[in-house]
């Protein structure tokens, strides 16, 4: 039985778990959802995942929602030894960045992009998009420390922690906003866009969500 992705495409934790699927070249169907589409509020949807919100990912009979659960599962079951590290230690480091990304960056950044982007330009805070810029910079330049003496977020290697942190790099890059300058964090971004798995995840275009705080 194939897997089954059910999200929309331009939604940054559904590009998580497509990344992750492309990067370990498996084969899935994909289930338009959500956005534009709908259907997180049907009663079949709300079956599978009770949060009515995208990505849920199926293979076979297991059904798992939360797109770092999602991301974690298809690195340990098909992807250990390359986007899991096989020894704790080693996972312990993988495991911080994943969840700080879940707690700090990823509700700074998304802020930052609800507020810039998809927020009507007459209806903005300047004060709110300052805050959550700063927010977002000071995230950032603890990941430039850490991504000054290893290349990846993890380590030596790339791993799940940077799928789900790097999938910011593309909004972070074309948002209309003053960045500060971030050598290394450039240098990783250059990295992953080497890839071909997060280009086809990660750089889509979001023309659809300005101005577009609901659908």
């Amino acid at each position: 039985m194939s897997i089954m992705l059910w999200g929309r495409l331009n939604s940054a934790n559904v590009q998580k778990a497509v990344w992750a699927l492309e990067e370990l070249e498996l084969p899935y169907d994909h289930v338009p959802l959500g956005g534009a589409w709908g259907g997180t509020d049907s009663p079949d949807y709300l079956a599978m995942n009770p949060n009515g919100l995208v990505p849920t990912l199926r293979d076979g009979e297991l059904t798992v929602w939360e797109s770092h659960a999602i991301v974690r599962y298809l690195s340990a079951e098909y992807g250990s030894g390359l986007l899991f590290p096989m020894e704790a230690r080693d996972r312990a480091v993988v495991d911080q960045w994943t969840d700080w990304t879940a707690t700090t960056f990823q509700p700074a950044w998304i802020a930052l992009f609800w507020n810039l982007v998809r927020t009507a330009p007459e209806q903005q805070d300047a004060a709110a998009i300052a805050r959550a810029l700063a927010a977002t910079s000071r995230c950032l330049s603890i990941m430039e420390r850490r991504l000054d003496e290893a290349p990846y977020l993890g380590g030596a290697e790339f791993t799940y922690a940077d799928i789900v942190a790097g999938v910011a790099l593309y909004q972070w890059s074309t948002m209309d906003i003053e960045r500060p300058a971030l050598p290394a964090v450039s240098a990783w971004h250059e990295r992953l866009n080497g890839r071909q798995a997060f280009r086809k995840a990660v750089n889509v275009p979001y023309d659809d969500l300005r101005a577009r705080s609901a659908f």
